[in-house]
């Protein structure tokens, strides 16, 4: 998995390519660890080259959801290709995570 991240003013937006799975989710979490260091952080996450999550993907989502929105600030997820959208729904996790 590719992570671009690049912040503009105080919003953050991160590019993702590829597939996040067991082979790269630690390093999945080390790129995202800083974004949840801001004060009232603002992510948002272009989707739109990402071709899969596993489960462990998903755990981190929702760390960083959880810790993003006990700092009172927001992330969304965008442009998710049908097939990943549908392990967010299946699993609950649109529920709990803003997806546009």
């Amino acid at each position: 998995m590719d992570v671009k991240i690049t912040k503009q003013d105080a919003k953050t937006f991160v590019q993702l390519t590829g597939r996040l799975d067991t082979t790269n989710a630690e390093q999945f979490q080390s790129d995202i660890t800083p974004l949840m260091e801001d004060a009232n952080p603002d992510i948002e996450f272009d989707c739109t080259d990402m071709e899969y999550t596993s489960s462990q993907g998903l755990r981190l989502f929702l760390m960083l959801q959880k810790t993003v929105s006990s700092k009172g600030g927001n992330m969304v997820l965008k442009n998710m290709k049908t097939q990943v959208k549908e392990v967010f729904d299946i699993t609950g996790f649109s529920n709990i995570i803003k997806i546009v």
